[in-house]
């Protein structure tokens, strides 16, 4: 029995349904779904501006992933000092696991609850894929001259596959992530926004297991998402892609290059 095979979608749910969903290693999906990748390198470069910092911190570090990539590319040249957060007990617990060994610090904090660190303690924050990035608390934590580096979900980010379970979605919601917006919110926490790229990539689901286990591991894609809730669109999507091939969808994600302006010489 393969994927493409009409009787196949029972066995292909239940594979995705047993899979965890911890951190954000997406190895998984090899073979059975596939993205673009930004053209900037966002792991590679992170990991050239650790070379260079000497405190940093990951905002919303998932299962630290990343970020260990990161401090990788950097050594021997990484900061004295690293630290994480992540607001999902069960991610944070791996990435604690999966960092502590490079001496990085896990805290646990829920989104969008302050940070908990002193006032300019960083001169490197890092984010990939925050929820919501809150400017006021990175302009904080950063020192003068430090320096905010992310890449972000863009608006609209595979909304193919969302609207297929959701339907249409009001214009608020598709421009939530809008990175205009996202640049305001930057400068008005007293930011200055060195660059901003934006990027849209394709996107290819081979089959329903992957689909299910994307929805199961980026929740908020369709809020609530079960198998048995939402069946029939399974069961219509899975004859779809026997029929016609992989669904295909388009990620949205830009790069952001944020600088807290050094104090003024008297």
């Amino acid at each position: 029995m393969t994927a493409t095979d009409p009787s196949a979608y029972d066995t292909l749910v239940a594979e995705a349904v047993a899979v965890p969903t911890d951190g954000w290693d997406f190895s998984w999906f090899e073979g059975r779904a596939g993205e673009e990748r930004p053209s900037w390198g966002y792991a590679r470069s992170a990991g050239e501006r650790l070379a260079r910092a000497g405190a940093a911190l990951d905002v919303q570090t998932g299962g630290g992933e990343v970020l260990d990539f990161a401090l990788g590319v950097a050594e021997p040249g990484r900061p004295a000092l690293v630290a994480a957060t992540e607001g999902r007990r069960p991610n944070a617990a791996k990435a604690t696991a999966l960092l502590r060994p490079r001496g990085v610090v896990v805290v646990e904090v829920p989104d969008g609850a302050p940070l908990p660190f002193a006032d300019g303690a960083f001169d490197l924050v890092l984010s990939r894929h925050p929820v919501t990035p809150d400017w006021p608390e990175i302009a904080r934590v950063l020192r003068p001259g430090g320096t905010y580096f992310a890449q972000h979900v863009g608006p609209a980010s595979a909304f193919e596959l969302v609207e297929y379970f959701l339907g249409p979605q009001p214009e608020e919601t598709r421009t939530g992530r809008d990175p205009g917006k996202e640049r305001a919110g930057a400068e008005a926490a007293g930011l200055e926004v060195v660059d901003l790229r934006a990027e849209r990539l394709r996107m290819e689901f081979h089959d329903i297991g992957a689909v299910v286990h994307f929805l199961r591991k980026v929740v908020w894609m369709v809020p609530g998402f079960t198998v048995e809730a939402y069946e029939p669109r399974l069961r219509a999507l899975h004859e779809r892609i026997v029929a016609e091939g992989p669904f295909v969808a388009h990620s949205t994600r830009h790069l952001f290059d944020a600088r807290k302006p050094a104090h003024e010489s008297a």
